[in-house]
């Protein structure tokens, strides 16, 4: 009796392993904007942009340094915080945090780089290129 269990016991475990390997697995959860729009980190990254966008400068700086201090979850997010405060400090004549904001940038991504209108540009460009320099 004790040899038939056994194999009843065997065969049962056996079969639970063979039918868990066929449990579906669940597809990753997509985040869409309105996800993170509701995140108050990745909100006030997008308030901060726009407010550049708008001109209204210290808002955006504000905004973008209270994205940074909430944590942003992506690296290209935090890159991109810094890099729009790099460009308000070189404008606002802010040298050392300008550097530092673009050093900062890198630090948060390593693929972090400016478009060459952005490197070109004759407040921030000499600062970008000091900060990160060209291989």
């Amino acid at each position: 009796m004790n040899l038939t269990l056994s194999r009843c016991s065997l065969a049962a475990a056996l079969v639970a392993a063979l039918l868990a390997g066929c449990a579906q697995p669940q597809p990753p959860k997509v985040v869409g904007v309105i996800d993170l729009s509701e995140r108050p980190a990745e909100r006030a990254l997008m308030t901060g942009m726009r407010a550049y966008e708008d001109g209204q400068y210290a808002e955006s700086e504000k905004q973008l340094t209270t994205a940074l201090q909430a944590s942003l979850a992506s690296p290209r997010d935090r890159a991109a915080a810094h890099k729009y405060l790099a460009f308000i400090y070189c404008t606002t004549k802010r040298e050392p945090q300008c550097e530092a904001a673009f050093k900062a940038a890198r630090a948060a991504d390593a693929g972090f780089a400016l478009n060459k209108s952005e490197a070109g540009h004759p407040m921030w460009g000499p600062v970008y290129k000091r900060a990160i320099p060209q291989q």
